[in-house]
This record gives C-alpha cells, sequence and structure tokens, in this order.
C-alpha cells in the first residue's frame, strides 16, 4: 500500500510541476535536475519530495518548479535535461548532484546552478554549491581546537583517491603546530601505521619494563602501581594533544578502534571527525568514549526528518535538506532583488541567511556554513 501511494504521490507531484511551464514571468521558474531513474532514482524522488515539502512551508503559489531526468554520470541524458529547461526559458536551476557534472554546464552561462555538492564552496561563474563543504567544517574544527587550548595537533586521513583533494583543502587552516599524517587505506595496515603515530612500540617496552621492576618489589605502592599497569598496553604520552580525522564509515571506525588500540589517553587527546550527519552506526565497534565533529543545527535536521516521515512515510536521505534549503535560497534571493535574478552575482549578499541546516554567508566568493560541534559519547548526540 505504501509503495503504492509513493508512486500515486510520485507521478502527481510531477505532473503538477510540468504544468506550470506556461506561467508568465512573475513567477519565480525554478529547474530541478536529479536521478530520476536508473541507480540513484531514489534519491531523485527524495529530493522532488523535500522541494514539495519546501513550496508547502514556503506557501506562495508564485514558484513553479520545472524537474528533468539528468540520471547520473550520463552526460547525453544531463545535457538533454539542460537543453529542455533551457526551451523552457528556465535560468535558474537546482541540480545536478554531482560536481563530476560541473564542466558540462560552463557552456550554460546564461544560467544559475544552485548544486547540493559539497566539494567546492567557490562561488563559480554559474554553479553555487551549498553542500557541508570541508572548508566550512574545517573552520569550525580551527575554532573548537582554540577554545580547547590544544597545542599539538595531527591531521589524519587516508590515502585513497580523494587524499589529493584533501591535500589542497587542508594547505591553509589556521592551527598552529600541526602536523600531516596519512596512513593506508588497507586495514591490515592501518593499525601498524597508527603505531608509528602514537610510537606504540617504544610505549609498549616502557611498560614491560616498569612492570618488570615493580614485580622484583615488596612494597605497597609498588604494588598499586602494578596493579593499575595491568590494566594498560603503554606507558608514555604520545607526542600531540588532538587529532583531526578526515575519514568516514567503516575507514573511520577502523582509524578510531586503531588509536583505542594504540593506547591513546583520551582524556588528554581531543579526538575529532568531520561531518558524519548524526549516522547511528558510529556507535556501534567504537572505542572511542568522545569523539566531536561538526555538523548541522540537529533540532532542525530531526524536524525535518520527521516531517518528511510523516508526509511521506519515508527517511529522507541527507541530501535532500541541502536541496530543500537550496530552494529557501532561492525564494530569498528572488524577493531580496525585486522578483527577479539575472546572474549569480545576485546571491553576493553581505547578510547571513538562516536555513534548515543552520546560518550561512557568501562571503569571499565562497558559501560557508556556521556548523555546530557535536560530541559523541554514551551513545548520545549533544551539542557542544
Amino acid at each position: 500500500m505504501l509503495k503504492k501511494i509513493l508512486i500515486i504521490t510520485y507521478i502527481l507531484l510531477f505532473n503538477n510541476f510540468n504544468s506550470f511551464a506556461n506561467e508568465n514571468q512573475k513567477n519565480l521558474r525554478v529547474g530541478l535536475l536529479a536521478p530520476f531513474s536508473g541507480e540513484y532514482k531514489d534519491i531523485g524522488q527524495s529530493i522532488m519530495l523535500s522541494l514539495q515539502l519546501a513550496l508547502d512551508e514556503i506557501d506562495d503559489d508564485k514558484i513553479k518548479i520545472f524537474p528533468r531526468d539528468s540520471g547520473f554520470n550520463n552526460p547525453e541524458k544531463l545535457i538533454q535535461s539542460v537543453e529542455s529547461l533551457k526551451d523552457e526559458n528556465i535560468k535558474i536551476v537546482i541540480g545536478p548532484i554531482s560536481h563530476e557534472d560541473f564542466k558540462l554546464l560552463s557552456n550554460y552561462r546564461d544560467m544559475i546552478f544552485i548544486s547540493p555538492s559539497n566539494i567546492d564552496p567557490k562561488v563559480q561563474s554559474n554553479i553555487l554549491s551549498v553542500g557541508i563543504s570541508l572548508e566550512s567544517q574545517i573552520k569550525s574544527i580551527e575554532n573548537f581546537i582554540e577554545i580547547k587550548e590544544r597545542k599539538k595537533t595531527i591531521i589524519m586521513y587516508p590515502k585513497n583517491k580523494y587524499a589529493p583533494l584533501i591535500d589542497s583543502k587542508i594547505s591553509n587552516i589556521k592551527i598552529n603546530n600541526k602536523k600531516v599524517f596519512k596512513y593506508s587505506a588497507d586495514p591490515k595496515v592501518l593499525t601498524s601505521d597508527i603505531e608509528k603515530l602514537t610510537n606504540y612500540k617504544q610505549r609498549k617496552r616502557n611498560l614491560i619494563s616498569r612492570v618488570k621492576i615493580l614485580e622484583e618489589k615488596d612494597d605497597e605502592a609498588s604494588k598499586l602501581e602494578l596493579k593499575s599497569l595491568e590494566q594498560k598496553y603503554t606507558i608514555g604520552k604520545v607526542n600531540f594533544d588532538s587529532v583531526i580525522i578526515i575519514d568516514f564509515g567503516d575507514s573511520l571506525k577502523s582509524a578510531l578502534t586503531s588509536l583505542a588500540y594504540s593506547d591513546v589517553d583520551q582524556e588528554e587527546v581531543l579526538i575529532v571527525t568531520v561531518n558524519q550527519w548524526f549516522d547511528k552506526s558510529i556507535f556501534l565497534e567504537n572505542s572511542i568514549e568522545n569523539l566531536y565533529y561538526p555538523s548541522v543545527d540537529i533540532d532542525n535536521f530531526k524536524k525535518y526528518k520527521r516531517k518528511y516521515f510523516k508526509t511521506y512515510g519515508l527517511q529522507p536521505t541527507e541530501i535532500t535538506i541541502l536541496t530543500y534549503d537550496a530552494l529557501g535560497l532561492i525564494y530569498y534571493i528572488w524577493n531580496k532583488k525585486d522578483f527577479k535574478i539575472t546572474s549569480m552575482k545576485d546571491f553576493i549578499i553581505k547578510d547571513s541567511i538562516k536555513g534548515k541546516i543552520g546560518t550561512f554567508s557568501l562571503k569571499d566568493g565562497k558559501l560557508i556554513q556556521k556548523l555546530n560541534m557535536y560530541k559523541v559519547s554514551n551513545k548520545k548526540f549533544t551539542k557542544f
């Protein structure tokens, strides 16, 4: 029954969106490029449903949406869809979802594309990415490290296809006394990499040596210390007081487990990672008791998910809250510019804009989100 309702909702929305094609130019006409077919069609459908929620909240019948199936990594289909929107005289478009499609849009300078991609927050001539960029996350982490008064920071991430991109993003991190450490993407090698970072073998030898000394003593203080050392793997501190891990999924969990295994004192070393979208699976198989990361406003995110589920009986993908906010941003600019958006320059404003994800601003040619820091502890997400 739910599947039938969903299909009917999908058809009605799609038909209603397209029925607006003959409206006059006083309307805000917004195109949508999303995968409505193929492997990622569920994402496209979820995006479209999120825009319907946004339309309901804005409650202005002057906004008209024109959805087109752009596929995923399908240049031919993408171009056909863009051309179709161009034929409808659509100037503003939400999408595409992948930054890999951006090069194909360079020939459409008279159109504006608002993408949920998070790869590059730089405002391009006709493309604006509104995803939670690494730059925004780093800015929040920088402030957090400063507040926590950390003096020696390790920035670590795996040696994979994303490493060159991360290299370029972290080159200007404003953290004093920082060091970059890259670890193997192979879990079998990862632990030995972390052991080198933490000087584990020497600290292990220190423990063995100290235990031998204490075993030869018979005083009460030595017995108490020996009992305490039975709970440890090593003796001695690591040469850093904070770690920033730029990683996700199982690879992140492996890195966290290796840090715990290497006997990194979590009372002395601050462990921070990047946005995990409140993924509860991070609670599982995680030996790190206190983990911090920047993310969107958790209360707004929960409210959005509840509203989406109540309306459609489905759980939304994270990307949909970005497209939801993208429509709100477009509508805000359209109103601010007397109901007319002519170029990307119209989006470069001094105001800070509040969306579902939180507050963001467009300054110095970049879109930067103001993210909150959250603590993962005792299977809960707590705002710092």
